[in-house]
């Protein structure tokens, strides 16, 4: 129960942080902060009913979502003695929170609270990792290590690098942050100078003192409030909850652009193996593994745990010349070969693939083990229980280990994905074949992923937390919260509410779709259409936003363009997505015409206010593509349980894209402009209603 003090607390804090911004109250944010205050009253054990402990808010732009949820969380769970998490679904928001709304939201308020940002391991430097790669670069003979993240020696610049690197972090010029560098800097090169925790020696390592990432750690323990990613909130879940971040039972989570959550947790429990990779990666970590023995003068309990991998290795070889064989066959029996992906339907993989997978994945978990028992061996000589293997030997080798371990978990994880089927009655798991180019030759990726985040989020999360609440400004399809129940698995006693917007949207913006011949029923007509629309409107574009929904659409759009309007265009592949948008933006700044062509991400996480966009025009409703192999496998479950897939999945999921790239015009209550759309289905097909119905209440010009 919230209590009368804890609303008066709240009350006031909110009251003084208008004043203090010379802001006035809104109605949404209002009802956002009662909701939230009132989820987490009753998680305190006044509430019985499963899910009282969780809300659902649909909260548009300009509601002022994250003063409202901080606003009311932070009295409440300080009160019940609980840590917040604050998870959002892109950097962008992170930096935001701990850059601008908190330190407003703390001198502006009265609100005491202390707060940290938390990021994955593989943010920081690894002060080990980057030693021994630069040793490994020197003239001192030494094995190359990380054989996966450095295929060749490093260039004379590269070295200089990453030495330099060191140097900053030694001389206490740089925290070892990845996202404090003033310079950019590509995945590949930072990847060998961090760490994972299968690599990692923890107290064991001689920099443990020094190492960044567990600084940061440690000061996680000290705050009420943790500025987190989903992907890190998943990874703790993984692992049991309360490995990296606070326990799930002492925990507020709020998750920040929540209609995120449910694919970035299919995505974290999907599984991929190449099969010739494999092999190579199997021979390759044989010779690695002799290196480890030698340079441990052939320890006995290690070279036992060494000699017993053979037999599980044996078999993986024996499976995947199997397993390449029937890929190989599976292929040539195709009527299309220019397909490079083979889909199975309901996810149901030939009995000889499960016999083949079964197989492998029983020497792959033994190998695991043994894995297992050798990363015990080399703690114990770090610790020096193990007088035969030298401390420096085995702090050298525990990463390679690691990197072992993990890469064969991985194989082991999908394998056991395609030999296990799935229980009856529950959502299914989509499994693929993608046919890809390598340095092996043609090889063959063999994936999965589960289909819905429902049974997921339900043992990991829901049945765990102390509360949890889940706020986008975009969540409901057809404007209801049924999808994002389903999807995620959510109690049935979840509260859902629509929070009113600020804005008039009658007033501030007009949706238009002129007159067209086709729809896009007839890609290449409609394509034809939409060029011969842009070439005449673009030419007066001011700042305008083009969304397609194809890379095929958009190239062959751009390739038709004049070139005064191409001059204009700043097109997705081009640039990086910020570079494009601060161009934009620099470009409106001196009055200059500029266009952005975009897919799919654009159409979210894009916010230009004011003159810096005033028309946002859509090629066509954002259906997804049909032969995604999760949508497809999604689909033929709906059809198996009796449903209909385009109305039950297809259209809810076009809704609340169109919602989300419809969405991109107005970002504050002053701004003003034209949506266009150039698909008619919006008005001549039956679902096309339902669309419209869940569309704010644009001004409406229909040709």
């Amino acid at each position: 129960m919230l209590t009368n003090d804890l609303k008066k607390q709240i009350q006031t804090a909110y009251s003084t942080f208008l004043s203090n911004r010379s802001l006035k109250p809104r109605s949404g944010q209002k009802h956002m902060i009662a909701e939230v205050a009132n989820t987490l009253a009753r998680a305190d054990g006044s509430g019985d009913q499963q899910g009282a402990n969780i809300c659902v808010l649909e909260a548009g732009t300009g509601t002022g979502k994250t003063i409202a949820y901080l606003l009311a969380a932070l009295p409440v769970a300080q009160k019940q003695g609980k840590k917040v998490i604050v998870s959002t679904g892109t950097v962008a928001l992170q930096e935001q929170l701990v850059m601008k709304d908190l330190p407003q939201l703390i001198s502006d308020s009265g609100i005491s609270t202390t707060y940290s940002l938390a990021k994955g391991r593989g943010r920081y430097f690894c002060v080990s990792k980057a030693e021994a790669v630069l040793e490994s670069q020197g003239q001192l003979g030494q094995m190359a290590l990380y054989e996966d993240e450095m295929a060749q020696r490093l260039d004379g610049d590269q070295v200089a690098w990453y030495q330099s690197l060191l140097n900053r972090f030694a001389a206490g010029q740089w925290d070892g942050d990845r996202d404090s560098l003033s310079e950019a800097v590509e995945e590949d090169e930072w990847r060998p100078m961090t760490s994972d925790h299968l690599q990692c020696t923890n107290r064991r390592c001689s920099n443990f003192s020094i190492c960044p990432f567990f600084k940061a750690r440690q000061e996680l323990d000290k705050v009420d409030l943790v500025v987190a990613n989903h992907d890190l909130v998943l990874a703790d879940l993984s692992l049991g909850g309360g490995a990296i971040l606070p326990e799930p039972e002492e925990t507020v989570y709020i998750f920040d652009e929540g209609h995120h959550l449910g694919v970035k947790t299919t995505g974290h429990f999907a599984y991929s193996l190449r099969v010739r990779s494999s092999q190579r990666w199997l021979g390759s970590s044989q010779k690695q593994l002799s290196r480890l023995l030698s340079d441990c003068a052939h320890q006995l309990v290690l070279a036992d745990c060494v000699e017993k991998l053979a037999q599980p290795y044996q078999t993986m070889e024996q499976q995947l010349e199997l397993w390449l064989l029937m890929m190989e066959q599976l292929f040539e029996r195709r009527d299309d070969d220019r397909d490079a992906r083979l889909r199975f339907s309901q996810g149901i993989i030939p009995d000889e693939l499960v016999v083949i997978a079964k197989a492998f994945a029983q020497a792959a978990e033994k190998a695991v083990a043994r894995f297992e028992q050798i990363v015990d061996l080399l703690k114990e000589a770090m610790d020096g229980e193990l007088a035969d293997i030298h401390r420096d030997i085995a702090e050298q080798w525990y990463p390679q280990v690691g990197v072992f371990a993990a890469r064969m978990q991985g194989m082991c994880w999908l394998a056991q994905a395609w030999a296990t089927p799935d229980e009856e009655g529950s959502s299914p798991t989509a499994r693929w074949i993608s046919r890809v180019d390598s340095l092996d030759g043609v090889d063959f990726e063999c994936r999965s992923s589960p289909v819905s985040a429902a049974q997921t989020l339900e043992e990991h999360l829901w049945k765990h937390c102390h509360a949890a609440v889940l706020t986008s400004a975009t969540i409901t399809a057809l404007g209801r919260f049924d999808r994002v129940m389903d999807d995620l698995g959510l109690p049935a006693g979840t509260t859902c509410r629509q929070l009113p917007s600020p804005f008039n949207h009658q007033q501030a913006a007009e949706l238009h779709i002129p007159a067209m011949n086709c729809d896009p029923a007839d890609p290449e007509q409609h394509t034809e259409e939409v060029i011969r629309y842009l070439l005449q409107t673009l030419p007066q574009s001011k700042a305008t936003l083009v969304l397609f929904s194809s890379w095929r659409q958009m190239l062959t759009v751009l390739e038709r363009m004049s070139d005064s309007i191409n001059n204009s265009v700043l097109a997705q592949g081009r640039l990086g997505k910020q570079e494009i948008l601060t161009q934009h933006r620099e470009r409106v700044d001196r009055q200059q015409a500029s266009i952005i062509f975009g897919l799919a991400s654009f159409a979210e996480g894009v916010d230009l206010p004011g003159d810096y966009l005033t028309e946002v025009i859509i090629a066509k409703l954002p259906f997804s593509v049909p032969d995604d192999p999760v949508d497809a496998t999604m689909a033929e479950w709906i059809e198996m349980r009796g449903g209909n897939a385009f109305v039950e999945w297809s259209v809810p999921m076009a809704s609340m894209r169109l919602t989300q790239a419809t969405g991109r015009l107005l970002r504050t209550e002053a701004d003003t402009g034209r949506i266009v759309l150039l698909d008619r289905r919006l008005i001549t097909r039956r679902y096309g209603r339902q669309l419209l119905d869940a569309l704010p209440p644009y001004r409406r010009n229909f040709a």
